[in-house]
């Protein structure tokens, strides 16, 4: 399972970068690209081949086993957090039971924050070592961004926990959303300001100030090339593939679909079906596509924030927001009954 987890985040990883280039291209009434085999199907390929044959330069300023260690860590954080989202249902074959998840753990919510956390030292490392003053602004803003939007998801997180009734297992998260009543309901405004979050967590527009190309070069990438850009730039799309894993875990019952049963049943699947798992897969994928191309709307549409305007952002509307859809949450919870005083 691990095996395919790493493969399938690196495979979406890259087919990301050419769908996002055709995505703008549609919006910007072009043709992307289309020269690297059918449609530019082979163009993920071309420029991993480019990143690995490039010339490696290291600064001879910097400090060496710093500058290739900051993004080694963020492209292993990156993987590290698909390590707990439920790919979809348990299945047997054989007579055994395989599970569609590498590990289930009862804090794994607690689990994903803290890699999250964890990998903004990968973009801080590599900002500091590089020995570069636009290198080193760049991560002192990823560094600051992240503190501020990390307040806000959290806060919303909790509201989706006691809405879960206190577990912080990803699993029974999603298996308590397999009656077609997913958690969005309850939380819209929690899934709203988790969105934004992630879109700052991932330093995707409009909020990448860390790696602003008007102001900053390049950011906390500047002096990087070859392979060690490509683990920057990659890993950015694979924190943009879990984050919409997660989203569609949280809020959008993950595997589960409306009349899910009613299908299996007029499909004559029982419990424990490959199928069933196969299908609940293929669901979730489409969820997550889905955030992908709003991930990817919101890019190629909004101008990127102001630094003032993105800390006023975060400390100022969605913490105070964060704490009234936490309130809102206790309230509602009560009289449903789900909680006690």
């Amino acid at each position: 399972m691990c095996a395919v987890v790493f493969g399938l985040s690196l495979g979406v990883a890259a087919y990301a970068t050419l769908w996002e280039r055709k995505f703008a291209a549609f919006l910007q009434d072009r043709v992307g690209p289309d020269r690297a085999g059918w449609h530019g199907i082979l163009q993920p390929l071309a420029d991993g081949g480019k990143m690995f044959f490039k010339e490696e330069i290291i600064p001879n300023l910097s400090n060496r086993f710093l500058f290739v260690l900051g993004p080694s860590l963020f492209m292993m954080t990156a993987l590290m957090t698909g390590a707990v989202i439920p790919w979809g249902a348990d299945f047997v074959i054989g007579g055994k039971t395989y599970s569609a998840q590498i590990t289930d753990i009862n804090i794994g919510v607690l689990y994903l924050f803290g890699v999250v956390s964890v990998g903004v030292y990968g973009i801080m490392i590599g900002g500091w070592a590089s020995n570069n003053k636009f290198a080193l602004l760049g991560a002192i803003r990823a560094s600051s961004q992240m503190i501020s939007y990390e307040i806000a998801m959290g806060i919303s997180v909790i509201a989706l926990v006691i809405t879960s009734g206190g577990t912080l297992s990803l699993r029974e998260i999603v298996g308590q959303q397999d009656a077609g009543v997913c958690n969005f309901v309850w939380q819209p405004l929690g899934f709203l300001i988790f969105f934004i979050c992630a879109l700052a967590e991932t330093n995707r527009a409009p909020f990448d100030l860390p790696e602003c190309e008007s102001e900053l070069v390049g950011g906390y990438h500047t002096e990087y090339s070859s392979m060690k850009l490509g683990l920057f730039l990659f890993a950015e799309y694979i924190n943009m593939f879990i984050s919409s894993a997660i989203m569609s875990a949280f809020y959008f019952g993950g595997f589960n679909f409306p009349f899910a049963a009613e299908l299996y049943n007029a499909m004559g699947l029982e419990a424990g079906s490959f199928w069933i798992t196969l299908i609940g897969f293929g669901a979730f994928f489409t969820k997550i596509f889905m955030f992908i191309c709003v991930f990817m709307w919101v890019r190629w549409t909004l101008p990127r924030f102001r630094y003032d305007q993105l800390m006023n952002l975060g400390w100022k509307i969605l913490i105070p927001l964060s704490l009234l859809n936490l309130a809102l949450t206790v309230v509602v919870e009560y009289f449903r009954g789900h909680i006690q005083f």
